[in-house]
């Protein structure tokens, strides 16, 4: 067992343990704790009430909806990210923590935390990829789908731990990594936190406990005010998909992303677009982030650009899932907010289809309405909650919308592919960019990508 694995029981030896939700990241921390069971008791805790399956007759159940009123009568509280607590986190008299909140405690120094409202998943996997293309030693975790205490073992004193954060891990750290990344910062989980300042500052736990020999590397989108940022900040400045427009090369340590070239010092790295398989400026700028990253850590220009040419982007962010009948069809599931959308249809440049709509969250969008307006896409699909909501809004607020016969109404998402495979034509693309979550209607963004896929291949 690792040596700082035991240094867990520090914060469970004899007292009363809690394990606040028992999805994935529950399980894990269950399965860490039961190798030494130094708690003096173990109880865990779901609104599920399918969850109670555990074969452990040391461990009791509260399941339900009133699976958060007894926080209280425990000594430590192991809350999984995805649940919102009833009261302030400062109303409660029991320790509140998390696998996260642990990991970093034990860790941080080996750790670059990944954080953004889009692209994070994309940074954090190309620079995992190209970190072990190169040979080093490096482990990946968090809200990309892995627990931390699952792959403890793994580490070692010289292993680089690239760890993707969401802002429900971050919203009660107080420790933050010795290497930061945040892309940016968009109108996102309002249902959770009700206003973007709430939002934005459990973004910014990925530096607020930084320390004076740590490093911020941050996206000019979002950047910290002047003396707010107590570590060494490298801004990440995006002059858009010209390569000959705006300044010259970047000030002190910064990064400058212009067209397909980022410049760092004196050094300009050319991204290879024709030979690389990720799609889009936007996705430049996640390639300009970890270009960053790698130099801090001593990556090479040629193992950087060995790395990015074998990197394979991941299911659901703008991934073409193949032909049929002539059109081309991207599932960009992952798309939750306005930006996203966009930056899909500006990347594929032939969409003749856009497939939008999901649960409503109650964000503002303004911003994609006045995209489609202008935009060259024949055929927009609205379905579910939010694509009435934006159908509805553009017939009553917004008279000069051009084209609105471009507007198709739908239930669901089989009507939305049904009417799709109907009206875009050959030889053009079709892409599901919802700008909307999925929670209602499918378990997650990754389960409405795959009965997406599967309804455009099959006979319906």
């Amino acid at each position: 067992m690792n040596e700082k694995m035991t240094q867990i029981d520090a914060w469970i030896e004899g007292k009363k343990v809690l394990l606040l939700g028992f999805g994935r990241e529950g399980q894990s921390t269950y399965r860490m704790l039961a190798r030494t069971k130094r708690y003096a008791s173990l109880t865990i805790a779901d609104q599920n009430t399918e969850k109670a399956w555990l074969p452990d007759p040391d461990v009791s159940w509260i399941v339900g909806p009133d699976y958060q009123k007894t926080l209280d009568e425990y000594d430590v509280v192991f809350k999984s990210p995805g649940i919102v607590l009833e009261r302030p986190v400062t109303e409660y008299r029991c320790s509140i923590i998390s696998q996260t909140e642990v990991f970093f405690q034990l860790f941080r120094d080996q750790i670059v935390g990944i954080t953004g409202t889009k692209g994070k998943s994309t940074t954090t996997s190309l620079l995992y990829h190209i970190l072990k293309e190169a040979g080093r030693k490096t482990m990946i975790a968090g809200n990309i789908g892995i627990p931390a205490f699952d792959h403890m073992d793994e580490v070692e004193p010289d292993t680089v731990i690239v760890f993707e954060m969401s802002c429900h891990q971050l919203e009660y750290m107080t420790v933050s990594p010795h290497v930061g990344v945040l892309l940016n910062i968009h109108e996102e989980h309002l249902d959770h936190y009700g206003t973007m300042e709430k939002y934005t500052a459990a973004k910014e736990k990925i530096f607020r406990n930084q320390k004076p020999e740590d490093i911020l590397i941050c996206g000019q989108q979002c950047l910290p005010r002047p003396g707010e940022c107590p570590s060494h900040l490298i801004a990440v400045r995006d002059l858009g998909e010209d390569e000959d427009g705006g300044a010259g090369k970047p000030e002190g340590e910064d990064v400058l992303l212009k067209g397909n070239r980022i410049f760092q010092g004196d050094r300009c790295f050319v991204i290879p677009e024709e030979e690389i398989h990720l799609l889009g400026h936007h996705n430049y700028f996640d390639i300009a982030a970890v270009y960053a990253v790698c130099r801090l850590l001593g990556i090479g220009e040629e193992d950087f650009l060995r790395g990015l040419k074998s990197f394979r982007p991941l299911p659901h962010r703008l991934y073409y899932l193949g032909t049929k009948d002539g059109v081309r069809y991207y599932d960009d599931s992952i798309s939750t907010i306005c930006d996203t959308t966009i930056q899909a249809l500006n990347t594929l440049k032939d969409a003749d289809t856009v497939l939008i709509g999901g649960m409503d969250r109650g964000i503002d969008y303004q911003d994609l309405i006045r995209y489609l307006s202008g935009s060259s896409v024949e055929n927009i699909i609205l379905m579910e909650a939010t694509g009435e909501r934006i159908f509805r809004e553009i017939r009553d607020k917004y008279p000069g919308f051009k084209r609105p016969e471009r507007l198709i109404p739908v239930e669901h998402l089989e009507d939305a592919v049904r009417e799709a495979r109907r009206r875009t034509r050959k030889g053009r693309s079709c892409v599901l960019s919802p700008a909307a979550a999925s929670y209602g209607i499918f378990k997650n963004f990754e389960e409405r990508g795959e009965v997406f896929a599967r309804l455009v291949f099959e006979n319906l």
